[in-house]
């Protein structure tokens, strides 16, 4: 890809990101779990944000996994045993402008069928 639609690109997810930021926020009793996704990893945190703090996080890089659907699913099952360690059983998703598809839906879908509900 040329320069210009890798800027092109950034600014729009920059766009969806805060077009979904201004309709959502977390708090202590539901935070909001933001994904990011490189072509390497994939990363999550739950955010209460009245006190910007970080409830809870996942790397996988810590994990040993890649960001593909797999490992996307395998994060998805260890941060939603997280989640339940921290006494949360529903959060706010939060896609962070990327596109729901692919390891971000395989994220989201690991955290359904463990019982995180959104």
């Amino acid at each position: 890809m040329t320069g210009k639609t890798l800027k092109i690109k950034a600014a729009k997810r920059t766009q969806r990101k805060r077009r979904i930021r201004s309709k959502i926020s977390g708090c202590a009793t539901l935070p909001r779990v933001s994904v990011f996704r490189s072509n390497r990893y994939i990363s999550a945190q739950a955010i209460n944000d009245e006190t910007a703090v970080t409830v809870a996080a996942v790397h996988s890089k810590t994990l040993g996994l890649k960001a593909n659907i797999e490992g996307a699913e395998k994060a998805g099952a260890v941060f939603a045993q997280t989640l339940k360690d921290a006494g949360i059983n529903e959060i706010t998703f939060d896609r962070n402008g990327f596109l729901y598809h692919g390891v971000v839906k395989a994220f989201a879908e690991a955290l359904r069928a463990n019982e995180i509900k959104f």
